[in-house]
């Protein structure tokens, strides 16, 4: 029978775990995090690590919740949505996520390791992501889907691909011809791609 724990010891127990996931994941990956690793410093088992979570993806999925409701307000409150316009909001948001992925550690984790997130998506119910109210991606969608008449394609999956491909060049910047250059060719890649997908206004 497994341990009883104060609502207190819980709370500490918890906040260990997550703090050790969090480091853990971003450091050495889902894959080769152990349990172990896990509980180290907590004062638990590693079986009793299933007392407060069902597995190291549910912990994973959890520190991502967590953080999602800041990502979402600063890269979709604070930039897409501050703007006046469809172009600008998309220029806003695209450099507000380079910013992210380059400061969070965990969330730039998931874009240099997508199998990681299939893995937890595989084991856990991707409900939990998608439905969440706090998902930058489904603010995102939104607004695509809101603001077709100023875009050059009605397809918000196309949209975000797009976005998605220009956000890839930090992974790359030590391959560019003049990596000096990276601040340079990523703002006048933000400018195009931007402007590319938007309409003029009038149009």
């Amino acid at each position: 029978m497994p341990p009883a724990f104060s609502a207190a010891e819980k709370a500490r127990i918890t906040k260990l775990l997550l703090d050790n996931g969090e480091r853990l994941f971003t450091t050495q990956g889902l894959r080769k995090t152990s349990l172990e690793d896990l509980v180290a410093g907590t004062g638990i088992a590693k079986s009793t690590f299933y007392v407060f979570f069902d597995s190291k993806e549910a912990l994973y999925l959890d520190l991502m919740l967590a953080q999602m409701a800041e990502v979402k307000g600063r890269v979709i409150d604070q930039a897409l949505l501050k703007e006046s316009d469809t172009r600008a909001g998309l220029r806003a948001f695209l450099h507000a996520t380079i910013a992210e992925l380059r400061d969070n550690l965990l969330y730039s984790r998931l874009v240099t390791h997508p199998e990681e997130m299939d893995a937890v998506v595989r084991k856990l119910d991707p409900e939990r992501v998608t439905a969440a109210p706090d998902n930058p991606v489904t603010a995102l969608m939104s607004f695509l889907t809101e603001h077709t008449d100023d875009l050059v394609t009605d397809d918000p999956a196309v949209i975000i691909g797009v976005l998605q491909a220009v956000l890839m060049l930090p992974l790359h910047r030590d391959r560019l011809a003049s990596p000096d250059l990276y601040t340079k060719i990523l703002d006048l890649l933000i400018d195009i791609i931007s402007s590319g997908l938007t309409r003029p206004a009038g149009a």
